[in-house]
C-alpha cells in the first residue's frame, strides 16, 4: 500500500471542512465511493450543503465536474447527449451531454420523471453511453453524486428500484447540531461566499491518477472466508425479516464487500474485519431494502431493521 496516497486521502476531509461544516461522515462516504468505483445518493432537506459538498470535493480532488439540475421537463438527451444535425456537413453528429465528466452532480434527481432518471442507468453501470449504434466511453474515474430531498416533499418522484440499486451508497445529511450551525453563521457573517471556494483556501490534495492508483490498491485488501460468510449471512437475514418485502440481493452483498475493502484501505488495515462491514452496512444497504407496507405504517425504517439484523447475526471471531 502507498502510505503517501492514503495520507493524502486522509487530508481530504480537512480541506472540505474549510467550506462545509459538520458533514465528515458524508465526506468519508464520497471518498470511499470513489475508492470502490461507485456512485452516491445524498439525501437531506434543502439547505444541508449537499451541492456545496460535492463542488468542494471536486475542487479538492481536481476532478472535472459538471452539474445538471433535474427538473420535471428534463429529457434523457439533456443528460447523456444527443444527435444534432450539422448544416455544414449535412450529417448528424453526437453532442456529448454533461455525463461526460469525472464527477456528475445530479442535483435533486428525484424532481425529474423516472424516464429521465433511467437515462443514467447505462452510464452508471457500464461507464458508457450508447447512441445511434455507437458506444462512447466515459472518463475514468466517473462518479454520479446525486442529491435528493426526502421523498415526502412535494414535487418529487420515487426513484425506480433499478436506479437505486446502481448507487453504491445512500448518505443521509441531517440538520447540523447547534454548535455546527453557529459556525456556519459565523463564517457567513465573516463574508464566506460558497461560490468562491478559493476565498477560504480550499486546495487540491490529489488528482485522477492518484485516485486510480488508490482504487487499485484498495482492491488488494484481503478478505477471509469467515468475513465473506458474514456478509452473506447478513444479506440472507434481510430476506428473512418479517418487516422486509424485498431484501438485499447478491449485488448488494458485493457492494458491501467493495466498500468494506475501501474502508479498510483508507484506515491502513491489511484485511477486512467485521467492524468494517458493520460500519458501512447502513449506507450501503438502506436503499436496497424494501419494507412491507405494514412495517412502514408502524414507523419501522430500513435503518432500524438493519441495526436489528446486525445484532442478531453471529459475528465471526
Amino acid at each position: 500500500m502507498s502510505d503517501q496516497i492514503r495520507n493524502q486521502l486522509g487530508r481530504v476531509r480537512a480541506e472540505v471542512a474549510k467550506a462545509v461544516v459538520g458533514q465528515d461522515a458524508a465526506v468519508e462516504g464520497l471518498v470511499l465511493a470513489l475508492l470502490a468505483d461507485g456512485h452516491v445518493l445524498l439525501e437531506g432537506v434543502p439547505g444541508t450543503a449537499k451541492t456545496l459538498l460535492v463542488r468542494t470535493l471536486s475542487t479538492v480532488l481536481a476532478l472535472d465536474t459538471k452539474r445538471v439540475q433535474f427538473t420535471p421537463d428534463l429529457m434523457p438527451g439533456d443528460v447523456t447527449g444527443s444527435l444534432v444535425y450539422d448544416n455544414k456537413s449535412g450529417e448528424f453528429e453526437f453532442r456529448e451531454g454533461p455525463v461526460f465528466t469525472n464527477l456528475l452532480l445530479a442535483d435533486e434527481i428525484n424532481r425529474t420523471p423516472p424516464k429521465t432518471q433511467s437515462s443514467l442507468l447505462e452510464a452508471m453501470e457500464e461507464r458508457q453511453v450508447s447512441a445511434d449504434g455507437v458506444t462512447r466511453k466515459l472518463p475514468d474515474p466517473f462518479m454520479v453524486a446525486a442529491t435528493m430531498n426526502p421523498i415526502e416533499y412535494e414535487g418529487t418522484y420515487t426513484l425506480p428500484e433499478a436506479q437505486l440499486d446502481r448507487f453504491l451508497l445512500k448518505l443521509v445529511l441531517d440538520l447540523p447540531p447547534r454548535d455546527a450551525e453557529i459556525e456556519v453563521l459565523r463564517r457567513h457573517a465573516a463574508g464566506f461566499n460558497p461560490r468562491n471556494l478559493g476565498s477560504v483556501g480550499v486546495q487540491r490534495v490529489l488528482g485522477a491518477s492518484e485516485l486510480q492508483q488508490a482504487r487499485a490498491e484498495a482492491q488488494q485488501v484481503q478478505v477471509s472466508g469467515d468475513v465473506l460468510a458474514y456478509v452473506v449471512d447478513l444479506a440472507r437475514a434481510t430476506r428473512q425479516s418479517p418487516s422486509v418485502r424485498m431484501g438485499v440481493s447478491p449485488r448488494g452483498a458485493t457492494a458491501l464487500l467493495r466498500v468494506a475493502k475501501a474502508s479498510a484501505y483508507l484506515y491502513g488495515h491489511p484485511a477486512v474485519t467485521p467492524d468494517h462491514v458493520q460500519r458501512m452496512l447502513l449506507p450501503t444497504w438502506r436503499h436496497r431494502v424494501v419494507l412491507e407496507p405494514e412495517a412502514e405504517l408502524e414507523g419501522v425504517s430500513a435503518d432500524s431493521v438493519l441495526r436489528s439484523i446486525m445484532q442478531q447475526v453471529q459475528v465471526p471471531i
